[in-house]
């Protein structure tokens, strides 16, 4: 039996009258550059993402198709390869709706503040691409820690103050581009101090030192990203997120902020 006499299950109808918004595969791992702001570009691996709608008159989709367009080639993610495999996955499936996303490690050297010695960071990155109706919507999402230090408990005590380290997630939808780096330092700056790879004892005075100089509430927290991102004229909506993982309670304080841009 040839592959042209091989039956089709899934371009056989379906009588169930019944559209799927989304169909497709999850955590497809593949091999990924992605640019950075220090124009050399990095090499991670990503977990990918992809779907499409199914009609109600269509049985199902062809799996294989998602893996075949990342594997044509090695892989660059940037704005505009994002944008061609969203185009090719409604072209190769037969979709009007298409929808992809690459987690992946991002990776930044940072230096310690005193000591001034390099250390790498890793970040949680999320890029997501949507074509529905038409038209592209680009979205990044970043998770960052931070430190943060309780104002109450300053206030109230006689010397000393309890921290936490906070994890801050904050997704935007672009209208243009914006570096990756950019949203990161958003974020640092918001915390009552930057986390760092590696600290010698002089950065560790300085870093303790700074975050007692620096409280932080998570209402705090969200509220200043939430600053930096309205005056930024090339996003058009957020999702802001900080979670305080508590250090004399056995839960997390938590505070978000969604803002669409365009209905303010």
């Amino acid at each position: 039996m040839t592959k042209e006499t091989l039956p089709d299950i899934q371009n056989m109808g379906d009588s169930r009258g019944i559209s799927i918004n989304k169909v497709g595969i999850k955590n497809f791992r593949l091999p990924v550059y992605v640019q950075d702001q220090s124009s050399k570009g990095q090499h991670t691996v990503a977990k990918c993402s992809m779907y499409v709608n199914l009609p109600s008159d269509f049985k199902g989709t062809h799996m294989s198709r998602f893996a075949e367009i990342l594997n044509s080639e090695e892989f660059e993610i940037t704005l505009q390869s994002l944008k061609g495999t969203l185009r090719k996955m409604t072209e190769l499936l037969h979709a009007r709706d298409a929808y992809l996303e690459f987690s992946f490690r991002y990776f930044i050297k940072k230096n310690a503040p005193v000591s001034g010695i390099a250390s790498m960071m890793d970040y949680k990155v999320t890029l997501i691409g949507e074509l529905v109706d038409g038209r592209y919507v680009i979205f990044v999402k970043t998770v960052v820690p931070i430190t943060s230090l309780c104002p109450c408990s300053k206030e109230i005590s006689q010397y000393g103050a309890h921290n936490q380290r906070s994890y801050v997630t904050v997704t935007v939808e672009l209208k243009r581009f914006v570096w990756i780096e950019e949203i990161i330092k958003i974020i640092e700056q918001a915390g009552s101090c930057e986390v760092y790879g590696v600290l010698k004892r002089p950065d560790e005075k300085y870093v303790t030192e700074k975050a007692y100089e620096n409280p932080k509430f998570v209402e705090d927290i969200v509220r200043d990203v939430a600053v930096k991102l309205n005056q930024d004229d090339r996003i058009a909506a957020y999702e802001i997120e900080s979670e305080n993982v508590e250090s004399i309670h056995n839960h997390s304080a938590i505070a978000v902020i969604t803002r669409d841009k365009r209905k303010i």
